[in-house]
This record gives C-alpha cells, structure tokens and sequence, in this order.
C-alpha cells in the first residue's frame, strides 16, 4: 500500500508540474549563456526521477537545449546537465530516443575520452554521472549498445577502469556499463582488443567485498565466452583469484560464501571451454592449476565435486589429454564420485562425471584400460536413472567403451537387463537424445560382437523393430550403423528375426532407401547387402519379389560411385537367379 501510495503522489505531482506550465518556462532558462541554467539542469534532473514527468520533459522540447549544454566547459553545468539526461533516458523509450536524435550520446562519449586522465575528485564526479547517462540511455536496448559499440566507447571505459580503479563509485559505474555491453556479440572483438582482462584480475584481487566481486563476476561471466578473452583471462591471473576464493569459501555455510564458491567454479569451467587457455592450465598434466582442480572431485562439496568433474571433462577434449589421465589414475576418482552418488544422488554431478568418463573413453587405447578398471560396472548402476541427462550420457559412455572392444560388447549385450532398458529407451520419443543414443548402442552391441548370443537378446527384447526404423533415420550415420547391425542379424541369425523383421516392414523401407535419389552412397550398398541377406528366409524373399527391386537395382548398375555400382550388379545376379 506504501507503493500504491507513492506511485499516486508521483502521478498526481506530474499532473500538477504539467498543469503549472514550468516546463515551457525552462526551455528559455537553459541557454548556454544564462546563469541558471545549472540550477534549472539540476531541477530537471529532480523532476525527472518521477517516471510520469520523463515524457512530459521529452514533449516540452528540453532534450535539444540540454543537449547543447554538454559543449559548455563549466563543469557544474555538465554535471547537472548529465544527470538531467540520465533520468530522462531511465527507463524511458522516449526520452532515450531523443537523446538519440539530439546525438547526446556521442558528444558524452567524446567528453568521458577527453577527461578520461583527470583524476581530480570534481572530475571523477562529473565522469560518474557520464557513465550513468551511457548505461541509462543504452539499458536492455541492443540497438542502441551497438550505437555506443560504433563509437568506441569500450576501449574508453576499460581505460577508465585502469585509471580511476581507486574511485569506488566510478568503477562500479563501469562495471554496470560493461555489464550492459559485454552481452553483445558484436562487443566481444573490442574487449579483447583492449586489456579488461588485466584490469578486472587486478580489480578482484583488491575486492574484499561480497557484492563488488558479485559485480565483476557478472561481467567475467559473458566475456569469457570468447575464447580470446577465455585466455587472456588465465594470462592476468584469474584463476589464481578463482582458487582462493574458493579456498575461502568451501567450509563456509553463509548464503553468500555459497553464491561466491558457485560463481568462482562455473567460471573455472567455463575458462576451461577453450581449447588454449585449457591446454595452458593442463600444462601436460602437470599443470598447478588442473592439479587443484583435481582435488575437488574428493570434496564434499557437492558443487566442487561438479565443477571438478566438468573441468576434467573438459581438459579431456584431445586424445593426449585423455591418454595422460587415464594413466594418471582419474577415472578411480570420478567412479569413487559416482559411486557416492548412486542413491538419491546429485543428477548434475552424475551427469558431469559420466560426460567425464565419456570423453576420456575416446582414445582407443584408453578403452580397454576403462574397462579393466571396471567403469561398465559403474556406469550400469544408473541405469534405474529416471534422468534424460543421466540416461543420455550413460549411454554414449557405454558406446565408446565398446568401440572395437569385441569382448565387452559381447559380454554387454547378453545382459538382458540393460538391452531390456534400451529398448525401453528406443520409445522415449520425448528425448530425442536418449532415443538416438539407445538405437546406436543397440547397434553398437551387435557391430562390435558380432555374436549370435548378443542378436539373440536382442531379439528377446523386441529391439530388431527399432533398428529398422534407425535405418530411416535422418542423420547418414546412424542409418549406416542400423543398416550393417541389421546385415549382422541377417547373416547370423534370420531365422529368429524373420518375424521381427517383416512385422517392422524392412524390405518396403530398404525399397524405398534405393528407390530414393537423395540416400547416400553407403546406404544404398549397404541396402543392397542386405536384400541379398534376407532372401534366405522365405516370407521376405516374398515380399522382395512383389516389389520391383530388379528395375530400382538395374538404375543403380551405372550408380557414379563405383562401389555402388559393382554391389548393383551382384544384387541384380542374386535376385535374377532367386526370382
């Protein structure tokens, strides 16, 4: 009711100020020559913190005379005349637009550059007040920041920030304008170029304050998605910064100590994102700073342990990284993490550690390693997971552990319990990750087995249906990968999948894949391979004679790719003698 009541007293001011006609009277009072004209600017200023008069100012024609105050020297006049503008433009669409179209903005630019050195209290002042109008007239306006982009302000306000970084309302004012700007794309390129990263590392390190090292970090946060940034960042020290914060942090339960340590990690990781500044803190695994990273994972911190999980899935982004870890025994600390996460656990540090083990299962000879290690074994006992991201990258761990590795596909696809659950997963249309990742591993298990036992489970479990349709899937990929594991199944075992195969409509897709001008050249070999597979069962070879595979085939004797070619006029031999 406190609000309503102020929010009414305001509007009924405004009316009273409109009615009385003083607004017109001040256009004449504003001229450079006058000698009210700071008062009547400061009167403006106050009037304009009232949201109901912004307008009103903008209609009485006082954007234009303010605006031409801002070439006087008197700084009295600036500093009232900046103020004056700045509340107009808060929040205002109409004040900001005229401002605009006086080219206030620009002449304001040009004066915070031209005092930018003067470090004279009044100065400071007046530059504060400067820097707010900027950040008031391109507030939540992206238009308007890339005006003041164009004009050069960034590199201005960085070397603002160098010189003036003892004058507390002044930096604060700059870091809410770079707050402002660093969200545009278009800004990044000029921050890069100038040296915010230095500046902001030496700002932090003299912040003891909560809320100004809150206000840096949310300027840290979109800068450092640039990956220039990213490393000039870890070059200026931060992440030193980065680690003693969280070494001040991680026994402390005070809500803002929380927030810090949380910041301080997500943007650890996020400077990890790069493949340079990564490389420089891996350091060939010797690196202080990967090295403390690593003692998170063991913390008992929850967000610790998910920033260190996520660090090492990011340090494991190329195979030598990968291969070193491995070696140097991380994957017994992320499965000791999971582990402890098993019942009830934390989803995201789940997630984060099997993307993880995901990465570092790449390198061909890491698998073997893993496996030995027993990750299979860890990684199943998510499968009761009920999370899509749990599920997803659960999954595509099991994927990579199997490439190339016979035995543990082998051994994998016989457990009836975890082809039962991707089978289910098959279905789960509302994720398309983990369908797509299921149908892959399902294939995966028979590709890399080849072994009837592996076919039969599968079978079993009703997951041939799910293959055929993978073959029409839209990525080439997974249709290959569907397409050979089908070819497997045919040649192993047809007899079993005969059923499974006619009820999915495989030889009407398998028509359809070669009648089809835009499949690609393996799909169309690989379809071939596998019409000639399943003429061995009877009710398919059926279903091929009532088709004219012979004319699609023929077409494709003069196929351009030779292999495609080639395989045509086999298949043509094949069906001409079994027709």
């Amino acid at each position: 009711s406190g609000q309503l009541y102020l929010h009414s007293f305001f509007f009924f001011a405004s009316e009273k100020i409109q009615e009385s006609g003083i607004l017109k009277v001040f256009l004449d009072l504003l001229a450079p020559q006058s000698s009210c004209a700071p008062k009547v600017a400061n009167i403006i200023a106050e009037i304009a913190k009232n949201e109901f008069m912004r307008s009103p100012c903008v209609d009485a024609g006082l954007i234009p005379p303010l605006v031409q105050l801002l070439h006087c020297k008197d700084q009295e006049i600036l500093l009232q005349t900046g103020r004056a503008l700045g509340n107009i433009c808060y929040d205002s669409h109409e004040g900001r637009s005229a401002v605009d179209q006086a080219g206030g903005a620009q002449i304001v630019a040009d004066l915070i550059r031209s005092l930018c050195q003067n470090t004279e209290p009044a100065n400071q002042r007046l530059l504060t007040v400067f820097c707010g109008m900027l950040m008031n007239y391109s507030h939540d306006d992206d238009i308007l920041q890339a005006q003041l982009i164009g004009m050069g302000v960034i590199p201005t306000l960085v070397k603002l920030l160098g010189i003036h970084s003892q004058n507390a309302a002044l930096t604060e004012m700059c870091l809410v304008a770079f707050g402002n700007l660093a969200e545009l794309e278009s800004s990044k390129e000029q921050f890069a170029s100038t040296n915010i990263a230095e500046e902001l590392a030496s700002l932090f390190r003299k912040q003891a304050e909560h809320e100004k090292k809150e206000m840096i970090f949310e300027v840290l946060a979109p800068l450092a998605e640039n990956d220039t940034i990213k490393l000039q960042l870890v070059d200026a020290g931060l992440v030193e910064c980065l680690l003693d914060v969280v070494r001040q942090t991680v026994d402390s339960n005070k809500d803002e100590d929380i927030a810090e340590l949380k910041t301080a990690s997500d943007l650890m990781v996020l400077l990890l994102l790069g493949d340079e500044s990564m490389q420089k803190l891996f350091d060939g695994g010797k690196g202080s700073v990967f090295q403390q990273v690593l003692s998170w994972v063991p913390s008992h911190n929850h967000q610790l342990q998910l920033a260190g999980a996520l660090a090492i899935a990011n340090f494991a982004r190329n195979d030598g990284n990968c291969i070193h870890m491995v070696d140097a025994g991380i994957v017994q600390l992320l499965l000791d993490l999971l582990d402890r996460h098993v019942e009830d656990g934390n989803v995201t540090v789940q997630h984060a550690a099997l993307s993880a083990l995901r990465n570092l299962a790449i390198p061909v000879v890491n698998k073997s390693k893993m496996l030995s290690a027993g990750v299979s074994d860890e990684v199943l006992k998510f499968l009761k997971s009920e999370m899509p991201p749990v599920q997803f990258k659960l999954l595509g761990t099991l994927r990579m552990l199997i490439d190339t590795q016979a035995d543990a596909a082998d051994q994998l696809g016989k457990n009836a319990k975890l082809v039962g659950r991707l089978v289910e997963w098959c279905e789960a249309k509302d994720h398309a990750g983990v369908m797509g990742e299921s149908n892959r591993l399902l294939s995966a298990l028979i590709r890399h087995s080849k072994s009837k036992d592996v076919i039969r489970t599968i079978i079993h479990a009703g997951g041939v249906k799910h293959l055929v349709t993978m073959a029409t899937s839209e990525h080439v990929i997974m249709q290959n990968e569907a397409l050979v594991a089908l070819g497997l199944i045919a040649a192993l075992d047809l007899g079993s999948a005969e059923k499974e195969l006619e009820g999915a409509s495989l030889v009407p897709i398998l028509h359809r894949l070669l009648s089809d001008d835009l499949s690609a050249p393996e799909i169309k070999y690989n379809s071939m391979i596998l019409i000639c597979a399943v003429m061995g069962s009877e009710p398919l070879h059926k279903e091929v004679q009532g088709l004219t595979f012979l004319d699609v085939i023929s077409k494709l004797r003069s196929h351009e790719n030779k292999t495609v070619a080639h395989q045509a006029s086999l298949t043509e031999q094949r069906l001409t003698v079994q027709s």
